[in-house]
């Protein structure tokens, strides 16, 4: 009988995604309202509900989600091309213009994703996380320690390399059993630390390409470590209880430095590009995928020296075609404006940004203006955390972890991140606040000259 209501509550939490999707669609068809060219049905744009039925079928057939993405790519596409016409145009020329904007950042997404997997794999083989029992705890706070390091991590890192790092060493410490809310909890940990960092997170980056100061989304951290501890201690908790932390490490341990090397190197090289290019020369950051090509490079140059386990590359393929799937479906949806700025908006994406890819979001975002970047990078960023493919960092993390690609496990067994999320916002609203900025790079209005001169003298 426990199988069976098992089965049953599948399309009850499958719901959950759909439902956020189709508010979504609603909103967003309010500000870029839908005409006889794009048909819709109560108010909904038939393009969202063919993505939310993509979603639906994600959720129920979590053993077939690439054929699922595929097939729904596959068939809005067709749909756009006979009835709709893209954002660029109609027909073939309209799809060739469209991929003419978008290629960069899907290519950057699978250099990045199909590198940092082979990356992960480095990091598991120098055996250092052997040795990590020798420091940590051997309760369930050396889990939640490892967890926190894995925000650390992300935070200078991207974020996708964060959650697999932290997968690799969880493999470890936990002798490969690790539960489903702890996964969840490392790509929230990964997702926290991005979002307050410039280089952390493929969000917060295109904020800095277009002009938002570093400062200004630092803040996201004033609510990113909260959500940390929330989500943090209850899934530390539930792996301590599934599979406790090895209490003594291997004996005769012998660190490969070469490979650690090697994992310094592909690390540095994306970190590297993405400054330089978003420094000196962010006119032409989205004409190449720079980071990308950066982390092929360095891995290309350390093959002589340690050979990558290429054997990970077809079963890492299939998970990053499925993310791009939902990604070029996300970015074909008729949205040409997001609800108008406003902290209630900033909340909102949060929950869309677990079903609808946060990319397209921030972009729209960026240019619309007005919003509290700090807050936007929060939300969209740890908001993606909710459902195993709201991010890249989960869809990463579950091609490690197949376990985790069901709908119903991560949001049955991760509940604490959505908890997390939504305390995280209300402390960030109740110290700082709503810091909207009226325009990209510039300081929030509340700290503009013109706004203090009006206070009056005592």
């Amino acid at each position: 009988m426990k199988p069976a209501r098992t089965a049953a509550s599948w399309p009850r939490l499958a719901l959950v995604a759909v439902t956020l999707l189709a508010a979504g669609g609603s909103a967003f068809a309010a500000d870029g309202a839908a005409g006889p060219a794009n048909p819709a049905v109560f108010g909904i744009p038939l393009d969202f509900i063919l993505f939310a039925l993509t979603l639906l079928g994600v959720a129920l057939f979590h053993n077939h989600t690439l054929r699922v993405g595929l097939t729904g790519l596959a068939v809005i596409t067709v749909y756009k091309l006979l009835f709709t016409g893209f954002k660029d145009g109609p027909g073939i020329a309209g799809l060739i213009a469209h991929f003419g904007h978008e290629w960069v950042i899907l290519t950057n997404l699978l250099c990045l994703l199909l590198g940092f997997a082979l990356l992960s794999r480095h990091f598991e083989k120098t055996h250092i996380p052997a040795v990590l029992p020798r420091f940590l705890p051997h309760d369930w706070k050396g889990a939640f320690i490892l967890l926190v390091m894995v925000f650390v991590l992300s935070s200078f890192l991207d974020n996708i390399a964060a959650a697999l790092i932290g997968g690799a060493m969880a493999h470890t410490l936990f002798r490969a059993k690790v539960h489903v809310g702890y996964l969840a909890a490392i790509v929230a940990a990964s997702n926290a630390g991005g979002s307050g960092s410039v280089v952390g997170d493929t969000t917060t980056t295109m904020m800095w390409i277009h002009g938002v100061a570093p400062s200004a989304v630092f803040h996201a951290y004033a609510a990113a470590a909260v959500a940390l501890v929330v989500c943090g201690i209850p899934a530390a908790l539930q792996q301590h209880k599934y599979s406790p932390i090895i209490k003594h490490e291997h004996s005769h341990i012998r660190i490969d430095w070469l490979r650690a090397g090697i994992v310094a190197l592909i690390l540095i090289c994306a970190i590297v590009a993405n400054v330089i290019v978003n420094v000196e020369y962010s006119e032409i950051s989205d004409r190449f995928p720079f980071i990308g090509a950066a982390v092929w490079i360095a891995i290309l140059v350390s093959v002589p020296i340690r050979r990558p386990d290429w054997e990970l590359l077809p079963e890492a393929t299939k998970g990053t075609i499925f993310l791009l799937s939902l990604v070029t479906c996300a970015s074909m949806m008729p949205v040409d404006a997001l609800p108008p700025a406003s902290w209630h908006s900033a909340f909102g994406l949060g929950f869309i940004s677990a079903v609808f890819d946060n990319i397209p979001l921030t972009a729209l975002a960026l240019k619309q203006g007005g919003f509290d970047w700090g807050m936007l990078a929060y939300t969209v960023g740890f908001g993606g955390s909710m459902i195993w493919f709201g991010s890249s960092a989960g869809v990463a993390l579950s091609n490690m972890y197949p376990e985790a690609k069901s709908v119903g496990n991560w949001v049955r067994h991760g509940w604490h991140v959505t908890l997390a999320y939504v305390v995280g916002f209300a402390v960030l609203m109740l110290t700082l606040g709503w810091q909207p900025t009226p325009e990209r790079g510039e300081p929030p209005a509340a700290s503009q000259p013109a706004a203090a001169a009006q206070v009056p003298l005592r």
